[in-house]
């Protein structure tokens, strides 16, 4: 079987090196806003070329708190993509706001920037712009609607570590930017964790004391904060991996530039690359009318695939009030995708085999 996603090969790669920076969290006997902490921070605030970093426990938490750092709640309103994970559309209920939904282009899956200038009231206080898949959304387009109409831009990178925009690492755009580093993601950590990034001061400030319970000071508390840490040992673990995402990243390219030359099948709708260095191929994900069908086939030929995702927000209970609305092109898009295997450890032979099957498939 060729798995979608092998991790524990990925991990593997640096186990000596990992181990050693365990052992150093585990001898120095602080776990908590320690060393490591710090340590990842500034790198990961470097390579995504901003000027500050905040480590929180998940990429929830990370939007989450930049939401509530900026005092968006009830009352307003944030625009964000409709074909998003949840993860986007929670951050902004969570905080009492209401999402407005903007269908995405269907060729990038990102969202439409044509679209959002008809969605904004005098009630939006942001745009949410989710760099899906791994590909950078047209940031240049979304900042001028942005700085328009005074809008806060917030960066969902969470699939999207080191991807750029005109030479631009995402994160480092808007007035703040997100990141997941759940085990799958292209810099995944051992366990759950999540970063914020930013260029302004003052929200820097407030969100480190907004991860720990609203204190910069123990036991003096100046807001109602979250317990939403990043810990010293995923910390240590992010900062060696961090090391290796670039030839990683690399790599994933390698396997999408030979899906994307050699993948001849009528049925498959590949992606839309519309410049290298805005990819960064978390995912490859290929379109076809019967999703369900070509799963099934790949599996009888011993190749796994996964769906990213079968319900759109829109649809799922927990959104139940909105059920009867129609968003077609996100419902298409969720009805008819499917995620190929791409990693750091595919091997190229791995890929000739998955297209050679794909060119058969009728």
């Amino acid at each position: 079987m060729i798995p979608f996603l092998d991790l524990k090969a990925i991990n593997e790669q640096y186990q000596e090196v990992i181990s050693d920076e365990l052992n150093k969290v585990l001898k120095s006997g602080w776990y908590i806003l320690g060393e490591s902490v710090e340590k990842f921070e500034g790198k990961f605030a470097s390579y995504c070329g901003s000027r500050y970093c905040v480590g929180v426990a998940n990429g929830l938490d990370a939007l989450s708190l930049i939401i509530k750092a900026f005092d968006i709640g009830e009352g307003d309103e944030v625009i964000v993509p409709s074909n998003t994970y949840i993860a986007s559309m929670l951050s902004i209920s969570l905080n009492g706001a209401t999402p407005v939904l903007i269908e995405p282009d269907i060729n990038t899956y990102n969202i439409d920037p044509l679209k959002i200038e008809n969605k904004i009231t005098d009630k939006t206080k942001a745009i949410m712009v989710v760099h899906l898949y791994g590909q950078a959304c047209d940031m240049s387009a979304i900042q001028l609607i942005a700085d328009k109409y005074k809008l806060k831009v917030i960066e969902d990178c969470a699939q999207s570590h080191g991807a750029l925009f005109e030479g631009q690492k995402v994160g480092s755009f808007g007035d703040a930017g997100a990141f997941s580093f759940y085990p799958g993601k292209n810099l995944g950590a051992l366990g759950d964790a999540g970063a914020i990034t930013t260029n302004d001061e003052e929200l820097y400030l407030k969100l480190k004391a907004y991860r720990n319970y609203g204190s910069h000071k123990k036991y003096e508390n100046i807001y109602k904060g979250n317990n939403s840490r990043l810990d010293e040992i995923q910390a240590a673990v992010l900062s060696v991996k961090l090391d290796y995402l670039d030839k990683e990243n690399e790599h994933r390219k390698e396997i999408a530039k030979y899906y994307l030359g050699n993948i001849k099948n009528e049925k498959i709708i590949l992606p839309l690359l519309i410049q290298e260095e805005h990819h960064v191929w978390h995912l490859f994900v290929v379109r076809t009318k019967d999703r369900d069908k070509l799963q099934r086939y790949l599996l009888d030929h011993k190749i796994q695939s996964l769906i990213h995702y079968p319900i759109p927000p829109h649809k799922q209970e927990a959104y139940r009030e909105w059920n009867h609305l129609s968003y077609e092109i996100s419902e298409r898009i969720h009805r008819e995708v499917l995620s190929l295997p791409i990693s750091p450890v595919l091997s190229m032979e791995e890929v000739k085999q998955i297209v050679e099957v794909i060119n058969s498939y009728e």
